[in-house]
């Protein structure tokens, strides 16, 4: 059996197994027809630092889980977010049936139509390692940089907010009656993040060709071992089962095309990326690195404020601005860069002409905004449209019963 150390040589692998811890091109507006207000959306909020607050940092140094940093853009050594021997030897590499998967799935979705979190997984631990290994299997099949044909419909941000990612299902429509594009960040924040990435993970695996997930900056073990997912496997499952999400997570897929016009990533651009190409080589499995190309797409933020590239108040990576939109759209002869990453009132926001959009997809996040969620729907013409959910609690909701 091949490890994934064996398919990336740098990769970190643990073996101590008690740790258990200005643009003068015409372009297409891709809008156009489509949008009736194409004005920018007041930002609510940009809600992930790292590294985080100080009490919980002290924690972590603690734990003798601080991150060291490589001049190389793909390693990082001695990380919390790598690889074990042990729980490489735990993964269950036989195939899932369909008739399996498909309970899996079913499941997961009465879960989610269930009217309280149940304190244990719906799905045993050895379920939960095949699902896992199947996915990785498949991520590693295709390209850190997917290339998609439309029509498709891309959504931000779920966050672990599980009934809400069945509402974006009923609203949107199941898969395979629709292809679709995820752009990052499935756990951490809401209470159920298990449910939220098994059940995405599994649509991954039984339409594999249809269903796209990309990876956010919170699919990385540092970053869920603060912000609430590692908690939630240790309180739920065991912390065996986080460390197989971590696997999963260093070998998902990092940006995606659509019709070779719209670049899709979950944070923004990098100074680091000279070439489409510097994506495709991107070896994985992968951790997250402090710096460089991989950690740009995954945190880089635009800003109104700058002009070119500046540090980001979040403290990792830069916020970018117009400039560094028109040039790159230029320079790869594209019309949109589409992003999550942000937390928007109306669940989407334009920025710079409508060269780039922001696309937010959990409805009252955390409990505390209010915001309305996304989903964007590319047609095959290259319009894009929105679906908007309203939270549960909004007069809308109440309104339709939903």
């Amino acid at each position: 059996m091949m490890t994934l150390a064996q398919l990336n040589p740098d990769y970190p692998v643990n073996k101590d197994e008690h740790d258990e811890t200005q643009d003068t091109v015409q372009r297409q507006d891709p809008f156009q027809g489509k949008v009736e207000h194409p004005q920018q959306h007041k930002l609510l909020a940009q809600s992930d630092f790292w590294p985080p607050q100080r009490d919980v940092q002290q924690n972590m140094e603690d734990n003798n889980n601080t991150l060291n940093g490589s001049s190389n853009n793909q390693l990082t050594v001695s990380s919390m977010n790598q690889l074990t021997v042990n729980s490489i030897n735990s993964m269950n590499t036989s195939a899932i049936s369909p008739a399996q998967l498909d309970d899996y799935i079913q499941r997961l979705l009465d879960v989610g139509y269930a009217s309280k979190v149940p304190k244990q997984l719906c799905l045993k631990t050895a379920e939960v390692n095949t699902i896992c290994r199947a996915a990785m299997e498949i991520f590693l099949s295709q390209p850190s940089l997917l290339e998609l044909s439309p029509p498709v419909k891309i959504v931000g941000d779920t966050h672990g907010q599980y009934t809400d990612l069945i509402r974006l299902f009923e609203m949107g429509g199941f898969p395979p009656t629709s292809n679709y594009l995820f752009l990052g960040d499935y756990v951490d924040r809401g209470k159920q993040s298990l449910e939220n990435f098994l059940l995405l993970l599994c649509y991954k695996i039984k339409w594999k060709e249809n269903f796209f997930l990309l990876r956010g900056n919170h699919e990385s073990g540092s970053v869920t071992r603060v912000y609430g997912f590692y908690d939630e496997c240790k309180r739920r499952c065991s912390v065996k089962v986080w460390k197989s999400f971590v696997d999963v997570f260093n070998t998902m897929p990092i940006a995606g095309l659509v019709a070779g016009k719209i670049f899709c990533v979950h944070g923004g651009l990098s100074p680091s990326l000279q070439s489409l190409e510097d994506i495709r080589r991107i070896q994985r499995p992968t951790d997250v690195p402090d710096y460089g190309l991989l950690n740009d797409l995954l945190w880089s933020d635009p800003s109104d404020s700058v002009d070119i590239w500046e540090d980001n108040e979040r403290g990792v990576s830069y916020c970018f601005g117009k400039k560094v939109i028109n040039e790159f759209l230029a320079k790869f002869d594209l019309d949109l860069v589409c992003r999550a990453h942000m937390v928007v009132e109306d669940g989407y926001e334009f920025f710079n002409d409508r060269t780039l959009v922001t696309v937010f997809s959990a409805p009252n996040y955390c409990g505390e905004f209010d915001n309305f969620a996304a989903i964007m729907t590319v047609n095959e013409e290259l319009l894009c449209s929105f679906e908007l959910l309203t939270p549960t609690d909004h007069p809308l909701a109440k309104k339709n019963g939903r």
